[in-house]
């Protein structure tokens, strides 16, 4: 196969460089290449961050502009008259577009390890997670509750780990990009795996999607809750207020198998920068009701191949993104939580197939989540510490 070239000079190059600090350009698309017909254009310019596109007509000129939502050519806007742009002539003869990186992009080594032996780990995690078995006798599942605003993921991140144990793409739980939440009930998922389809010792279980107003998404009341175990599944949640002990979806006497052994805060990688102040209030009033009760909190960030170019090109540079590194940062200040609980993966969206790296990352996930809820029970029982089966007391 052989290599689309750049039809600029090595001086053009370094003189498009010097209006910018420390970047390369990596070739995107090439008209004489790829076609110029608009769906072309599209399909390999689109998402992909800040760009240049440069034009050459047959006049000589060589002319276009820069495009982005990250960040601006240093000075002021440049205005140019059409004759002196590109000499009154749009007849082009070449046109190509050009991703801008950071030249720290790419991290000389990983900066946590994940084995990427395509589906020799893909089966050792999926054995992991089915041989699972929780610390406690009376406990036969651990069960993980997904929190975060509508639209991060949540419902999606339970149809991602369902299709890889299922061999194919499937989509039981209600997801979408809907501007309010499309789950409405407490819902708990069991995922089947092996010839005897047997549930895994592994329960997600899904709630109302975080909003910021008064009266919207899920009360932050219901959490305590859930995490005690208190609500059933298929319970409507009232935004505007919390459940009842009248209600008949309330257990009254729930016991160890029936609370939250780990909790996930779900966030959209490509919302970060978005998320209000009073998101923040919203994470951080339900980080201290999960600490109150004990339980280990974890943030899954989805959406990572949409938030950086270098990731959607190989999901296996997720741990070498300099971009993806600093993010992590920023959620773990954000959320008040160590990088080491934050887990990036990718949720099966508009796929038909399986893909076997997607795989590895969402099993990863979900191993952390074992793991996590491991220490819940260690934390419970240490030392010889009989704890009450109810979590009241």
């Amino acid at each position: 196969m052989s290599v689309v070239g750049s039809s600029l000079s090595g001086e053009q190059e370094r003189k498009l460089l010097s209006l910018f600090n420390n970047v390369r350009l990596h070739l995107l698309y090439k008209a004489s290449v790829h076609g110029y017909m608009h769906q072309a254009f599209h399909n390999r310019c689109d998402g992909q961050g800040p760009t240049i596109l440069v034009a050459y007509n047959k006049t000589g000129f060589i002319f276009g502009g820069y495009i982005t939502t990250v960040q601006q050519l240093p000075g002021n806007s440049y205005i140019f008259e059409p004759e002196e742009m590109h000499g009154n002539d749009l007849q082009l003869t070449e046109c190509e577009v050009y991703r801008v990186e950071q030249r720290g992009d790419i991290l000389e080594k990983p900066w946590r390890n994940i084995n990427w032996e395509g589906f020799s780990t893909k089966q050792r995690l999926m054995d992991y997670i089915q041989n699972y078995k929780p610390e406690v006798n009376s406990v036969v599942q651990a069960r993980v509750l997904l929190v975060g605003p509508v639209g991060a993921g949540k419902s999606s991140f339970f149809n991602s780990i369902n299709s890889v144990f299922k061999g194919h793409v499937t989509g039981p739980a209600n997801s979408g990009s809907a501007g309010t939440s499309l789950t409405t009930q407490f819902r708990t998922y069991n995922i089947k795996a092996g010839q005897d389809r047997s549930a895994l010792p592994l329960v997600l279980c899904d709630t109302m999607g975080l909003e910021e107003g008064l009266g919207a998404g899920l009360d932050i009341d219901d959490i305590t809750s859930v995490l005690k175990g208190h609500i059933q599944d298929r319970y409507q949640f009232n935004p505007s207020t919390s459940i009842q002990s009248d209600s008949s979806f309330f257990c009254k006497s729930p016991s160890l198998k029936d609370r939250i052994h780990c909790v996930v805060y779900v966030l959209d990688a490509c919302k970060i920068s978005l998320i209000s102040a009073k998101m923040v209030d919203k994470f951080t009033a339900i980080r201290k009701i999960v600490n109150k009760q004990g339980v280990p909190l974890l943030v899954l960030l989805t959406k990572v191949d949409e938030a950086c170019p270098l990731v959607k090109e190989d999901l296996t540079n997720i741990y070498i993104s300099h971009y993806i590194e600093k993010m992590i940062r920023e959620v773990s200040l954000c959320i008040g939580v160590s990088q080491s609980c934050v887990v990036p993966v990718k949720n099966y969206s508009r796929e038909f197939e399986l893909d076997v790296n997607t795989d590895i990352l969402l099993l990863s996930a979900v191993v952390q989540m074992l793991r996590y809820t491991d220490d819940y029970f260690d934390d419970l029982y240490q030392a010889g510490d009989q704890r009450p089966e109810t979590p009241d007391s």
